[in-house]
């Protein structure tokens, strides 16, 4: 647990962060604050007249309607000066919140864009989605709007100090000696509160991870009877979040009376001396009663400061979960001189000289890899689950840098190059489909916006995707549901593979492309890639080693090495490693 210190260092460094982050809209601040202080001093300006009004009133038929009624018109006036003030300020408030939440979710969006991959591998997405979306719900309602309130109640406390002080001193003095107690009240509530809010939202972040992770994965839940499990698990989770939720509310809550029997001491007091005062012709009756409006009126603000900050703890709690995300580290960016390689100077030339890589620093994965592929060859990577096929795959898109050696493409290592354009060199179909939320046309022409209908058709038809799609209800218009949860595994794999087929890349990445698909559609698609492939780079990753015999080079992976390459004749002939994995899968067939 942090000490006391050490949250004040933080909370400060968070409070900077937020100026920061409200300074393009300190005019909207700046008018808010200035009508908060208008309508301060306004609504602090009646109780003052209404004592000169009952002043003016006092007596059986000695009321001065001379002077009466310009006091009235004096107290319309202020309550609609005050009415009129607050509404802008709430005005200037709102669109204040609303640009500074647009402003941190865009600038979390692209956070997330140029986070390396190794952070979104080992970051639960719902824990990622509860800091973009209810952490700055939080963070808008509480601390902007708080910021304004704190303002508010400040300058009331200071103004109504100060009218008391001009209407009697004495008086005033008993107020301003009972006031530390609600200072002292509410800030030990703030003290205890905040590490449960802290707590609370951690806690959230990792409730809103399991949530989604389950809806994810409902099906598999359901197909191997978890659902118990599952609920254990969530029950655990939310019996420590109740556990924290509930010290929270418990030390917020006691904010409102603790707060209000202070200020009905200040109060008492007030009416106490204010009586003895009149009796002994100290203070008029007018001013009595203003004395008392005032004493009412400097109390509230403590009342609602004490809410405010614990509001405020809160969303700085909140705001700080962002800010971690925001400073997290940014994957390598590309340097000054990093190269925008056009799509048509990639030769599709691919040399990787002592490549080494691991994922975690003390367990070694890919160590001394050596690989050099000619434009046009189609290179099948094969082995173990494991063994480093994905690995390389990732290593080859950049997704993750090498620890060693270099990755050439083109004759240029990779790191000169822009991942813009080396990622645009590659056309990618995985085992694992990923679809966006859209029509079936938008996603088919996801890498090429500007494709015609005849192309996106064409496409799809080379993919054996035509069929399917003419059978929906509105063809290429037809939506797709967030990951294409509409449709099959199979519709989903056979769209990306036509995406692929519009986006013609120099080179291709086929990891398991065909898994889902029937062994008959498999067939056709297998001579549509071989048209596609037809003079391009392509590196293939398959389990079904019957779909790779025609490569040009086979290679054998195994604990993060090449143990054997060559075709699958070559390979067969060698009866090594290759051979024992082929033949586990055709046992009794020839080759």
């Amino acid at each position: 647990m942090k000490s006391g210190k050490a949250r004040q260092k933080i909370s400060g460094a968070v409070v900077r962060r937020v100026l920061r982050s409200i300074r393009p809209y300190r005019l909207l601040l700046i008018l808010s604050l200035v009508l908060a202080a208008l309508s301060v001093g306004t609504q602090l300006l009646i109780p003052i007249l209404s004592g000169w009004a009952i002043d003016q009133m006092l007596g059986a038929g000695a009321v001065n309607f001379a002077a009466l009624w310009p006091i009235l018109l004096a107290i319309a006036i202020s309550a609609g000066v005050t009415a009129l003030a607050q509404w802008g300020m709430s005005e200037c408030n709102n669109r204040m919140a609303f640009c500074v939440s647009r402003d941190l979710r865009n600038a979390a969006i692209g956070k997330i864009q140029r986070l390396p991959l190794k952070y979104l591998d080992g970051h639960p997405t719902g824990d990622l989605v509860s800091r973009v979306i209810a952490d700055v719900d939080v963070f808008s309602d509480g601390l902007l709007m708080g910021f304004t309130q704190l303002f508010s109640g400040v300058l009331t406390i200071l103004g109504t100090l100060a009218f008391m002080l001009y209407i009697d001193v004495p008086i005033a003095l008993v107020v301003i000696f009972i006031t530390p107690l609600s200072i002292l009240t509410a800030g030990f509530i703030a003290y205890k509160s905040e590490k449960y809010f802290r707590r609370q939202s951690q806690i959230r972040g990792e409730q809103t991870a399991l949530i989604n992770e389950m809806i994810e994965g409902q099906k598999v839940v359901q197909s191997f009877r978890q659902e118990g499990p599952v609920l254990e698990r969530f029950d655990e989770i939310n019996g420590r979040l109740r556990h924290a939720s509930l010290r929270a509310v418990f030390y917020s809550s006691l904010t409102n009376p603790t707060t209000r029997f202070v200020n009905s001491m200040v109060y008492a007091g007030v009416a106490l001396a204010g009586a003895l005062s009149a009796v002994g012709g100290g203070i008029s009756i007018g001013g009595l009663s203003s004395f008392l409006g005032y004493a009412n009126q400097y109390t509230k603000p403590f009342n609602e400061i004490s809410g405010v900050v614990t509001e405020l703890q809160n969303a700085l709690t909140c705001a700080g979960r962002l800010f971690e995300l925001l400073d997290e580290e940014e994957e390598v960016p590309d340097g000054p001189q990093a190269l925008d390689l056009p799509p048509d100077q990639v030769t599709g030339a691919v040399e990787l000289s002592q490549v080494s890589f691991r994922y975690e620093a003390d367990r070694p994965l890919i160590e001394d890899l050596n690989l050099r592929v000619r434009p046009g060859q189609h290179i099948a990577i094969v082995g173990p689950t494991g063994c480093g096929k994905t690995t390389l795959i990732n290593l080859l898109m950049r997704f993750y840098d090498v620890d060693g050696g270099s990755i050439a493409v083109s004759g240029r290592d990779i790191r000169t190059l822009t991942r813009h354009a080396l990622r645009r060199s590659y056309g990618m179909v995985l085992q694992d489909t990923w679809l966006k939320t859209g029509t079936i046309r938008e996603n088919i022409a996801y890498g090429r916006p500007e494709a015609t209908e005849e192309e996106i058709v064409a496409a799809a038809k080379r993919a054996h995707a035509h069929s399917f799609i003419k059978r929906l209800p509105q063809g290429y218009d037809s939506p797709v549901s967030e990951d294409g949860g509409n449709l099959s595994q199979g519709q989903k794999q056979l769209l990306c593979i036509a995406r692929v087929m519009l986006y013609l890349p120099p080179m291709l990445i086929l990891d398991e492309a065909t898994s889902s698909i029937d062994t008959r559609t498999e067939l056709k698609i297998q001579d549509a890639f071989g048209q596609l492939m037809a003079g391009r780079t392509s590196f293939i990753v398959a389990h079904r080693l019957s779909t790779i015999r025609e490569a040009d080079v086979i290679l054998v992976m195994r604990d993060g090495r090449i143990v054997e390459q060559g075709t699958h004749d070559a390979l067969m002939a060698q009866k090594g490693f290759y051979a024992k994995l082929y033949n586990s899968q055709f046992e009794g067939a020839g080759d």
